[in-house]
């Protein structure tokens, strides 16, 4: 996997992302990787912008859900 070396970065800038990444049980790598991936998230090799569907999790609450997943996904190809 291809490796990206960051000169010059300011010593705040560091601290934050130390305690950003602490907050989020991250290491500083793991972080800084988290927020590259998150600004490219959705942008395809050509710059073109792609879609993702969504994962979604189901949750019960102790009722019957209104929602069904045909009604969810039928404008998917929207």
């Amino acid at each position: 996997m291809p490796a990206l070396h960051v000169r010059d970065v300011d010593d705040a800038v560091i601290a934050a992302l130390k305690a950003r990444a602490r907050r989020n049980q991250r290491s500083l790598q793991g972080e800084v990787r988290s927020i590259l991936e998150k600004a490219v998230e959705g942008i395809g090799a050509g710059g073109q912008k792609t879609r993702h569907r969504l994962k979604l999790r189901t949750v019960r609450v102790g009722r019957p859900a209104s929602f069904s997943r045909t009604i969810i996904y039928e404008d998917d190809d929207r």
